[in-house]
């Protein structure tokens, strides 16, 4: 086992390699997340990056094992976050600014700070949907290298939008500016453009593909619920992405561009503001996972009250759309959606993901169900269940603890103090 420590004071990692064969976490409570039971006074017993056994009872090990007392906390599997931009954070009128004075060097080392405190709040995985420079493929790469921390990434790099769209970067530009972003920048224009955009974000190792479906509330653009795609290219988009592995994650705000996208064949929809019975109806039909980001859509709405904060054809749809995506989650949460967690964090602050559990509850999902929206359903969605989500022998050792019980309390979920990746341990409660 290796214990490694990050002080963001100090910006350094400390490694204590001593040689051990086993890992023992003595748990008060524990949920494994597979189901809805949850296990009084365990011991987990972890190997090298794997998950050993679950004993009932408090086990010590041998002398040469390693044991953590976690008999006061609860443990579970290492959360997920399935909507986060890792390598930015909204800070107001400057944000706007960014994509002017920020190259793609300066991107990717924000996105190290964040990776960071996003691991540190316990999310030992995320899906990164949408980037500027691909600069999210190389933060992937560098975890996985351990050359710096953070959560395991599964990335859609650069989202793929229509002239115009959310995902267009050069919305709100002046025209000596805007030059004719194509595929490569994840611009397309009908079906040879729309299978050209996807195998560009294959060969520039996306994991996964995202698309803005209708408009967005933050983008310089006027509405953030139109209709964005056309039918065929939604098509050419999701057999594409399926030729080559990958799922589709749909940024969509308006009712007829989610449910074109959830016909042709996609994986999530994200935000999901303007969804009613038909719309639940066509996703379980389809077997679509929801995404609902109710943190992003509170905190845009704080933010429209403040003058300047936002540009003025942003603002409207701040103060309009963010409110609403908390009763669209009771909504769909009552009429059995597959739900799966994700804040928009890059939006809100990295750090933060935990509060998206305090919003869930207050939509009327059980905290259970929360939790297992961001552990179970999570990987699910990635396709990762068999090494993933779940507490189980056989599984990657990706634990997290908070002290107390968030089935009785949710907030706790705002507050680990124990996170595990890989079997390696991030942090540990203070003595």
């Amino acid at each position: 086992m290796r214990v490694l420590f990050t002080s963001a004071a100090l910006a350094a990692t400390f490694i204590c390699a001593n040689a051990v064969a086993a890992t023992y976490l003595q748990a008060g409570k524990l949920i494994p997340a597979n189901s809805n039971e949850v296990m009084n006074q365990v011991t987990v017993v972890i190997d090298g990056s794997t998950i050993r056994k679950i004993h009932q009872g408090y086990i010590q090990g041998g002398e040469q094992d390693d044991v953590i007392d976690l008999k006061d906390h609860t443990l579970m599997p290492g959360l997920m976050d399935m909507h986060t931009h890792v390598t930015s954070q909204h800070n107001g009128p400057s944000s706007y600014m960014e994509r002017f004075t920020l190259n793609e060097a300066d991107y990717a080392i924000k996105g190290v700070q964040y990776a960071q405190r996003t691991l540190q709040a316990g999310f030992t995985t995320i899906r990164n949907l949408g980037d500027g420079y691909n600069e999210s493929v190389a933060l992937r790469n560098a975890i996985n290298k351990g050359v710096v921390e953070g959560p395991r990434i599964f990335t859609a790099a650069k989202s793929i939008a229509t002239t115009g769209g959310h995902a267009d970067p050069t919305n709100g530009q002046a025209n000596r500016f805007e030059g004719n972003p194509g595929p490569r920048e994840g611009v397309i224009n009908g079906v040879a453009e729309a299978r050209k955009a996807v195998r560009q974000r294959y060969k520039d190792g996306a994991d996964l593909i995202k698309i803005t479906a209708t408009g967005g509330v933050l983008s310089v653009a006027k509405s953030g619920q139109n209709p964005q795609f056309m039918d065929d290219e939604l098509h050419a988009i999701v057999d594409t992405a399926k030729d080559y592995g990958m799922t589709i994650a749909v940024h969509a705000h308006g009712k007829e561009g989610m449910e074109r996208a959830i016909k042709a064949g996609v994986t999530s929809i994200e935000h999901g503001t303007y969804m009613d019975e038909e719309t639940f109806k066509l996703m379980k039909k389809h077997d679509t996972y929801y995404v609902p980001t109710v943190m992003a859509g509170n905190w845009v709405a704080e933010k429209a009250k403040i003058d300047g904060f936002f540009p003025e054809l942003v603002r409207p749809k701040a103060a309009t759309i963010g409110p609403l995506i908390l009763q669209t989650l009771a909504d769909a949460h009552k009429a059995g959606v597959k739900i799966a967690f994700g804040t928009d964090s890059g939006v809100s602050a990295h750090g933060d993901n935990g509060y998206e559990f305090v919003l869930m509850v207050k939509a009327g999902m059980k905290p259970i169900e929360a939790i297992r929206a961001a552990t179970y359903h999570g990987a699910l969605l990635i396709g990762q269940i068999d090494t993933l989500g779940t507490i189980e022998a056989g599984k990657l050792a990706d634990l997290v603890a908070v002290k107390g019980d968030p089935l009785d309390d949710i907030k706790y979920m705002q507050q680990v103090s124990f996170v595990m990746k890989n079997g390696d341990i991030y942090k540990m409660p203070e003595a």
